[in-house]
């Protein structure tokens, strides 16, 4: 398959495919681009530099052929645009170098490589208050299909944990509950998800992430077998807790086990001297009303944007 030429760019602006090293200054790109629609991009837990480094190492993400930076005249990285699996992609332009043009030349690139692979659709996640760049997606034909909340919940004191429903046992994950926990979380998501992930790609972001916290991440057990999970986060400059992951395996579902995970959860964190935490959750996977329950609330939310692909369609040719 021969590489995809990069999209023509402004004079000013040179493009380059992203590399590991790279994942810090990808990383301030997108607390840029946070900060202009939100203000403060501490609540981004999940896009922290070694959540960037989990995307670049990818096992089945090529970087020299999937990812694109573009560079200003100081070699500042002021875009990039990201391509997963032909399906998903990540576009995004820092605030003080939009109105050139670099966020569409980014999505004709996205569009050309899905296309390239074989994709028939793209999707795109973008906060709800980034107008600007909702009003492009839906300019080119993006529409909108799912809707996430990150969710969250103050702890300025340590949290009541009800006690786990007859049977089960609760203890936080050690070496050598991953593949047990992939199964269950990957069971559990196969409901509403597109696709199984494979098990290296899971484990790149969560277990195998430098700021997964196992003493933070309960584990619920049944006659010797995992019947429930969160699992954790701990990234020190979010200032709060995040839960990455959250499961009970349907059998056991409606029996108070989540609850208790969660309250579990947000327990070690208080101890761990953290004063809040978050999760994210999205409308195919019915567990807002779960979250409210143990008194999470909305903080924002986000739209899961996709749009159809035919080959020879516009932006840049394969």
């Amino acid at each position: 398959m021969p590489h995809l030429p990069p999209p023509p760019l402004p004079a000013r602006y040179r493009s380059r495919a992203a590399t590991p090293a790279d994942a810090p200054a990808v990383h301030r790109l997108i607390a840029a681009c946070e900060r202009e629609v939100l203000g403060d991009a501490a609540h981004r837990a999940e896009n922290a530099v070694d959540g960037v480094a989990a995307d670049l190492a990818l096992p089945d993400l090529d970087p020299a052929r999937d990812t694109l930076l573009v560079l200003d005249a100081a070699g500042a990285v002021v875009g990039r645009a990201w391509v997963h699996g032909g399906r998903r992609s990540k576009v995004d332009v820092h605030p003080a170098h939009r109105g050139e043009g670099l966020g569409g030349a980014l999505l004709d690139w996205a569009e050309a490589r899905a296309r390239q692979l074989g994709s028939e659709r793209i999707s795109q996640t973008l906060l709800d208050g980034d107008r600007a760049a909702v009003e492009l997606l839906r300019a080119r034909g993006y529409g909108a299909f799912v809707t996430q909340w990150l969710l969250e919940i103050e702890l300025p004191a340590e949290p009541v944990v009800s006690a786990p429903p007859a049977g089960v046992t609760v203890r936080p994950f050690r070496r050598g509950d991953e593949h047990a926990a992939y199964r269950l979380t990957e069971d559990a998501f196969d409901e509403w998800q597109v696709r199984r992930k494979p098990y290296e790609e899971w484990a790149r972001h969560t277990v195998e992430r430098a700021a997964f916290a196992p003493a933070l991440s309960p584990l619920a057990f049944a006659d010797g077998q995992l019947v429930g999970a969160v699992l954790s986060l701990d990234v020190p400059e979010s200032g709060e807790g995040y839960v990455e992951r959250v499961a009970v395996r349907r059998d056991h579902r409606d029996r108070g086990i989540a609850r208790t995970l969660l309250q579990e959860a947000f327990r070690s964190f208080h101890r761990h001297g953290r004063r809040s935490c978050t999760l994210w959750t999205h409308s195919e996977t019915g567990a807002l009303s779960l979250y409210e329950r143990v008194g999470m609330t909305v903080r924002l939310s986000s739209t899961v944007y996709g749009k159809p692909l035919h080959p020879g369609d516009g932006g840049t040719s394969a």
